[in-house]
């Protein structure tokens, strides 16, 4: 075993919160890492930010959960359906939501190129959540301006040395990849949520792959996962599902 190689083994975990995805993954994501999230509408992104949030917060670690798409309001709401403690998390100070609107294009690129990575730090977040980078191409014309604006993110979020999750809609003509295609340029992991069809063409049900993790070993098997009452719960004991 290498140098480098032994120095990735004994980094430290993130644990997911996601019951059975830690197992996939070793023990959870590499400290640091980015590690993008995508999927079609319905595959639980939102979900799994906040779920990925709420397990720092019950470990007493700091979460900031940046939202390009929804208000703190039903952000709050989404949360409590799941019986998450997540009032005494905000109050506590082990959560917070910030907002960014993609309608306010000036200030919203401002903050993000040049002052999101202080305010990400001073806050002394441990896990971020981004959601949902998609909407970073509303803030750009053409596609340099995007992968400038989706690199500062990124960046920012590597400065404050948290681990970072980032979610973005896939491409419903081909759902393996992101809709803008850059996304998975910037992460060192990304994970694909999607449905998996019956013989009939009919969806059946959710499968979670993870197609990269940067530095570390991990499960490349195709697994059905659930959202219940509780959150997402990964079944990391089934047989390999295939693609979804």
């Amino acid at each position: 075993m290498s140098a480098s190689e032994k120095a990735e083994k004994g980094r430290p975990r993130v644990p997911t919160g996601i019951a059975g995805l830690d197992e996939m993954l070793g023990g959870g994501f590499p400290s640091g890492h980015v590690v993008l999230v995508t999927g079609l509408p319905g595959t639980g992104k939102t979900c799994f930010g906040l779920q990925f949030l709420m397990a720092g917060a019950t470990a007493g670690e700091k979460g900031v959960f940046l939202s390009l798409e929804e208000d703190v309001a039903p952000l709050l709401e989404s949360a409590r359906m799941f019986r998450w403690p997540v009032d005494a998390a905000v109050s506590g100070g082990t959560l917070k939501i910030l907002r960014i609107d993609p309608k306010e294009t000036r200030q919203s690129l401002h903050r993000i190129q040049g002052e999101l990575g202080k305010e990400l730090t001073g806050l002394g977040a441990q896990r971020i959540v981004v959601d949902s980078v998609s909407l970073l191409n509303m803030l750009s014309d053409d596609e340099s301006g995007r992968r400038s604006t989706l690199f500062a993110l990124a960046a920012a979020c590597r400065e404050s040395g948290a681990t970072t999750v980032l979610t973005a809609e896939a491409d419903p003509l081909h759902p393996e990849v992101s809709r803008d295609g850059l996304s998975e340029y910037v992460a060192d992991g990304v994970l694909l949520l999607g449905y998996r069809t019956g013989p009939d063409g009919h969806r059946v049900g959710l499968s979670l792959r993870v197609l990269k993790m940067r530095r570390t070993a991990h499960a490349r098997s195709v697994q059905p996962y659930s959202i219940g009452a509780n959150g997402i719960a990964v079944d990391a004991k089934a047989v390999d599902f295939g693609g979804p």
